[in-house]
């Protein structure tokens, strides 16, 4: 964790770091940390600066409206580009390094894009992903993109500080990881399991559980419903419309985590910490 540092020195030494590149081209998500990345850079480099949405089974619908509706709202140009994560054999297999063979896709989608315009790819990446398992930053490392949070030594809070300091919607968006990270390791990642996680936590938030994840197990005949720990009595006290609302969405079972929401709970079936 960098020494707490005012938002005007924070932000003074991101838009420094994103003055140093000729064009840049944002890996955005709709997240808290692309966003806060594309609108700086926006801001610092203008035109030269282009936030790039990787469309694919593993992006969820209403994150794909709200990275769009943002970068409208801002004023950052903004493309979409489909990958093919879902054709590639290792990606599909779903072992502990699956976040690699998804981030390589998105390198070959964007590398054509940034050699064209003569750019660098610029990721979200903050000091605080450091400490989690995240095989898809040996890929960025190994294509040269740059981490302009990280360079500027942005933690989580130091993401949302600036953010709210800003007026951005995103300073206090829950986090968002694709939809892969819900199946279980060992597990096929296909479109339909995707989907069904995408419509189970659809059914969940409709509940009134604005932060939760679906959890698939057992290929996708299992959910596992984490909703945060406060919440737990509540989703308890909702199990048969939890229940109806999950299966709908393609399961056969559902189960509610007495534990509650974590970040990373996952990676325990890799022998790893489960949440950070």
């Amino acid at each position: 964790m960098v020494p707490e540092r005012s938002v005007d020195v924070l932000l003074a030494a991101l838009r420094a770091r994103l003055r140093r590149e000729e064009r840049v081209l944002v890996a955005y998500s709709g997240g808290v940390d692309s966003a806060l990345v594309a609108a700086v850079a926006a801001e610092e480099l203008g035109e030269r600066a282009v936030a790039v949405t990787a469309v694919s089974a593993s992006l969820p619908r209403s994150e794909r409206a709200a990275a769009r509706a943002f970068a409208t709202e801002r004023g950052i140009a903004h493309v979409e580009v489909a990958t093919d994560e879902l054709e590639r054999p290792e990606y599909v297999a779903n072992g502990g390094d699956r976040c690699y063979h998804c981030k390589s896709a998105l390198f070959d989608a964007l590398a054509p894009l940034a050699a064209l315009s003569g750019a660098r790819i610029a990721l979200g990446t903050n000091a605080d992903d450091l400490g989690d398992h995240r095989p898809g930053q040996a890929a960025a490392a190994a294509r040269g993109a740059i981490a302009p949070l990280l360079d500027a030594g942005f933690g989580k809070a130091e993401v949302r500080l600036v953010s709210d300091a800003l007026g951005l919607v995103t300073a206090a968006k829950p986090a968002a990881a694709c939809l892969a990270s819900r199946v279980a390791y060992g597990d096929p990642v296909t479109a339909e399991v995707l989907q069904r996680v995408e419509r189970a936590e659809e059914a969940v938030r409709a509940l009134g559980f604005p932060v939760c994840r679906v959890r698939a197990h057992g290929g996708g005949a299992v959910a596992r419903v984490e909703v945060p720990a406060e919440d737990v009595s509540r989703a308890a006290g909702l199990r048969g419309e939890l229940d109806a609302g999950v299966r709908a969405a393609g399961f056969e079972f559902c189960a509610l985590d007495l534990q509650g929401f974590a970040s990373g709970r996952m990676n325990v079936l890799l022998g790893m910490p489960g949440a950070r």
